[in-house]
């Protein structure tokens, strides 16, 4: 299924953490270079909270980036009555319209007062991982995939409403065909997407969510559950992504913040998602993203993969392709590779 003719660099950038898989043709894929490292937002924000602890202004420049522990690190510094300052694509990590950015007391501006501390931010952490390789005799492949969680361009309504609208418009373009959810290049309005292709203009950037659930098929058993009808879920850290799949054809569609879920909660919704009764005002209403569906599928089979996979769905199939379910967003990323960039 993966059997890739040059080398990948693949990573998927979650809330938590960034797992990168060093696709190497010749070499057994559960053989491969694998590390999972904190996420991006997660290392910005523990130079925000270093700088808080310096009582010293902050300067971010670099890329919009996600956001998450690096944007609490900064209302942290500012509820300290510490300075923050940003370049107007940094201050896009915060919120897509500025004035909303402004009034959290950023002041925008292109370069830094004389007594700040500047921080880059990016979701694509290039040096430190050529340098990181380099101390291993590791080569830095030439061709990147990776993926990570856009809402779109937002800047006057819910961001959560605009990415499942967008996640909607894929899927009837595609006849809900799973493949359909990705674009390369990604759309225009995918901002995240677009600030990683600035950096990497060759690389294939995509969505968190599908590829984890296009990996997880790389399960022989998964696969097998999808020939016949399957519930499929990447529980996330940041957010549960629920499918109901047969073959590769989407029936239903919901998304969901992991936090707000628990066990019983989680059944509800794919339960309702199953017998095609859940709405998207259910989920939106709940804090969540939303949901679309097709039509019911009428199916028990549950996969799941993704780090709160016991937590949520202790019972289900826990979905392990090639032995590590961790890397399941990577090997879906190798797999994508293969379909829009070799085939």
């Amino acid at each position: 299924m993966i059997d890739l003719i040059d080398p990948l660099l693949a990573i998927d950038v979650g809330r938590g953490t960034q797992d990168i898989l060093v696709y190497e043709p010749g070499r057994p894929i559960e053989n491969s270079i694998k590390l999972v490292l904190p996420s991006p937002n997660v290392v910005v924000a523990e130079k925000i909270r270093q700088v808080t602890q310096a009582r010293r202004p902050v300067f971010l420049n670099g890329f919009l980036m996600g956001g998450g522990a690096n944007t609490g690190a900064i209302r942290e510094h500012l509820a300290a009555g510490l300075p923050v300052y940003a370049t107007p694509d940094a201050a896009a990590t915060i919120h897509d319209d500025p004035e909303r950015v402004r009034a959290l007391g950023v002041e925008i501006r292109t370069s830094p007062p004389a007594d700040a501390v500047t921080i880059h931010a990016t979701d694509y952490m290039e040096p430190e991982l050529r340098e990181t390789f380099s101390l291993f005799g590791i080569d830095y492949p030439e061709n990147i995939a990776v993926a990570v969680q856009d809402h779109g361009y937002s800047p006057h309504r819910s961001n959560r409403i605009h990415r499942f609208e967008l996640m909607r418009q894929q899927l009837d373009a595609g006849d809900w065909d799973i493949f359909s959810l990705v674009s390369d290049p990604p759309l225009a309005d995918m901002t995240r997407m677009q600030a990683i292709r600035r950096q990497a203009p060759r690389a294939l950037v995509t969505d968190t969510g599908p590829v984890a659930i296009i990996g997880a098929l790389c399960d022989p058993q998964v696969r097998r559950m999808a020939d016949a009808g399957v519930i499929l879920v990447n529980a996330g850290n940041g957010h549960t992504l629920c499918f109901t799949l047969k073959g590769r054809e989407i029936y239903g569609v919901f998304e969901h913040h992991t936090g707000s879920l628990d066990p019983e909660k989680l059944q509800h919704y794919i339960r309702r998602l199953a017998d095609g009764t859940l709405t998207s005002e259910e989920v939106f209403d709940d804090g969540g993203h939303g949901a679309a569906i097709r039509k019911p599928l009428s199916t028990r089979a549950i996969a799941v993969t993704g780090p709160n996979r016991l937590r949520l769905l202790p019972e289900a199939y826990q979905a392990a392709p090639f032995g590590d379910m961790m890397l399941s967003g990577c090997f879906g990323l190798a797999r994508l590779w293969k379909e829009f960039r070799e085939e």
